[in-house]
């Protein structure tokens, strides 16, 4: 079993799609060279989604382009075939799909059902294939455990799209626990359900909302997972619970991960410098635990 835990950084694109602070582009620049610095490999930058829709981001087309070209892996979300059109113009080579387990949660977000939103995304993993014969698709399935508008989500339901997304040739699902509500019991159920999935092929992506998702990060390393997704300083805050807290902060992550054995290739101490020109710009506190700790010491050690 891999003593190593893969971490997929998504700060710079789900970490700030709901600020309603504009955060300038090369404010954003500088945040991901900071944690490409940090030693993170797998960063999610943007999503070519409409300016309308998400203003944070409408500067995707811009942004991609300045890019460092430091080996390091850059993907976007693309909801939808405009977005994949923009996205391949501007030479994206790892892009990711969105959709969920609840039919009540795509039919909010997508105006569709889940089948529309898979038939959709086979059209345009059929075309990303010919475009980029040697790129890499993430297909997202969130609401894994339960959904604010249709409550408790069966494992099977999850199963099945996750079956679906590998079927129509993504490279990883990454699994979503939405709203953070979900104990280890609860994400082992799910992993059981998937457990016919190789899990070089799964990713997990939790929430902090109730304070349990450095549990289920436990729960699933212990059945064999090593990649999860997270968040520089925890940014990107729960929308259906204001407040509260959103994204498993990677710092976090990094401090149980390293605790635990297990390497990440990422600086602890670069890593909690890297988020914080954001969390200056945005007006917020550091909420991250490792992150206040490490600060902490490194303002002791100074005076």
């Amino acid at each position: 079993m891999s003593d190593f835990l893969r971490i997929v950084e998504v700060g710079p694109r789900d970490g700030l799609q709901n600020e309603a602070i504009p955060i300038p582009t090369e404010a954003k620049l500088e945040f991901i060279r900071s944690l490409r610095a940090a030693g993170l490999q797998d960063i999610e930058v943007t999503s070519f989604v409409s300016p309308k829709w998400v203003p944070q981001l409408g500067d995707a087309a811009e942004l991609w382009p300045q890019l460092p070209a430091d080996g390091g892996h850059y993907s976007a979300l693309v909801p939808n075939a405009r977005g994949l059109d923009r996205a391949l113009e501007v030479g994206v080579e790892r892009i990711a799909v969105f959709t969920a387990a609840s039919e009540a949660f795509v039919q909010k977000n997508l105006n569709m059902s889940i089948e529309e939103s898979l038939a959709g995304f086979r059209a345009m993993v059929e075309t990303f294939r010919q475009q980029r014969p040697g790129g890499w698709v993430r297909g997202y399935v969130s609401t894994i455990v339960e959904c604010p508008y249709a409550g408790r989500i069966a494992p099977e339901q999850v199963q099945n799209v996750v079956d679906a997304l590998l079927a129509m040739g993504v490279d990883e699902v990454s699994l979503g626990e939405t709203i953070g509500v979900a104990v280890p019991a609860e994400i082992e159920r799910v992993a059981e359900a998937i457990a016919h999935v190789p899990k070089d092929k799964v990713a997990w992506h939790f929430h902090d909302t109730r304070g349990t998702a450095i549990a289920n990060v436990a729960a699933c390393v212990a059945q064999g997972y090593r990649i999860f997704d997270a968040s520089a300083a925890g940014l990107g805050g729960c929308p259906y619970a204001p407040g509260a807290g959103g994204n498993l902060a990677t710092d976090d992550l990094v401090y149980f991960a390293e605790r635990s054995g297990l390497s990440t290739g990422v600086d602890a101490k670069a890593l909690a410098k890297a988020s914080e020109p954001i969390l200056k710009l945005l007006g917020r506190p550091m909420t991250a635990r490792a992150q206040r700790a490490v600060c902490s010491i490194a303002d002791t050690a100074r005076n």
